[in-house]
């Protein structure tokens, strides 16, 4: 069956290689092996992987359990140029030429410039990078050519203008972004179809939350459909879309991949019941008391102990709505990577009384530094 956009005939699962199955450190290869395995034998062919996943062993990981064990014509790879590693012209190729070998591949079915930005369109222009693109393509070093994109919907269509040749772009999709003013979920799908776009779509549980909802939240879908699981709700809700290439999903262990077969496997997109039942989850995750920060960075300027507070006032939002303390940690960890831990408070009061919330920002640290550290 001839293709009406780019990957219409790809199953709409896509298996990430980003949170792989670890022991410490590693990759638990074997176990990746059979999830691997189990996804093939239902059908599922795309594999998503990047330069910098897991430190580089992500690609590695390809290789071992999917292109030393498959014929390179039964899947698709996709892996990813990290434009902020690249000084120079000639380190695009050398990238490139290091995931190939990573990964055991000659060509890459999908090939994208990483986590595009208003600042990497501006560093793309300068490498001239989709010229590189361009050329890997004519080369038959990649089939398809495209970027990940972590922006406004306003700079999204200054890159769609400025890349033509866009094949495809893959957008942080999923129920509760949807209408977000940061992530602008809607808006940027809604460019991509106006460009006429494929998308593939990332972060569909956004990061595992929609996954472990808090449970008042999780009884909405249960009263629904028993048999359901959470995620599968925002599973589908993503691949439900028009020209959608696949949704990517980055699964941690067996038990997460056979449940996203099972329902993704004869893929039956949300009817308007069940439209509705998402409508009213989104309606109490709006509705949650959270920390009303607005991230007006005020408090910072004056910290002596530099903590990015509307960070980690963030962390403890993601908590409350969600229930998943890991994400939220992953937040904490993010946001204080190169500035003070919620612990290093001082209780100076200074960002209080900058704050044009008025929030308890000294007891919501101490609340922080207990939950995350």
């Amino acid at each position: 069956m001839a293709e009406k956009f780019l990957g219409e005939n790809i199953k709409k699962l896509g298996f990430g290689f980003m949170r792989l199955p670890m022991n410490g450190q590693e990759i638990d290869i074997e176990q990746t092996k059979k999830m691997v395995d189990t996804y093939m034998s239902k059908g599922f062919t795309y594999f998503d992987t990047a330069y910098v996943y897991i430190g580089g062993k992500s690609e590695v990981a390809i290789k071992e359990a999917v292109t030393d064990r498959y014929p390179r014509d039964s899947f698709q790879v996709a892996s990813k140029l990290p434009l902020w590693m690249c000084e120079k012209p000639e380190d695009m190729q050398k990238y490139f030429d290091e995931s190939c070998r990573r990964a055991g591949i000659d060509f890459y079915d999908f090939y994208l410039m990483h986590a595009m930005d208003a600042g990497r369109i501006e560093a793309a222009e300068k490498l001239k990078a989709w010229d590189f693109m361009k050329e890997l393509k004519a080369q038959g070093k990649v089939k398809h050519i495209g970027f990940s994109f972590h922006d406004s919907a306003e700079v999204l269509e200054t890159a769609l203008k400025k890349y033509p040749e866009t094949e495809f772009v893959q957008l942080q999709i999923n129920y509760a972004d949807w209408e977000d003013e940061k992530v602008q979920a809607r808006e940027c799908y809604e460019l991509a179809m106006k460009y006429d776009v494929p998308v593939i779509v990332m972060e569909p549980v956004k990061g595992g939350s929609l996954a472990s909802l808090a449970p008042s939240t999780q009884q909405v879908f249960k009263n629904a459909n028993p048999d359901a699981s959470v995620a599968s709700w925002a599973m589908r809700y993503a691949a439900s879309f028009d020209k959608i290439t696949t949704v990517l999903s980055g699964m941690s262990n067996e038990e997460q991949l056979n449940d996203n077969v099972s329902f993704m496997e004869d893929f039956v997109p949300l009817n308007d019941e069940e439209r509705k039942v998402v409508a009213e989850v989104v309606e109490i995750l709006d509705n949650t008391p959270t920390i009303p920060c607005t991230t007006c960075k005020y408090c910072v300027d004056g910290c002596p102990q530099s903590i990015n507070i509307p960070g980690i006032l963030g962390a403890m939002n993601t908590y409350t709505l969600y229930d998943n303390l890991n994400s939220a940690k992953g937040g904490y960890n993010w946001s204080t990577n190169e500035g003070g831990k919620a612990s290093a408070c001082i209780d100076c009061g200074a960002c209080e009384e900058q704050c044009p919330q008025h929030i308890d920002i000294m007891d919501e640290l101490k609340k922080a530094a207990s939950l995350f550290e």
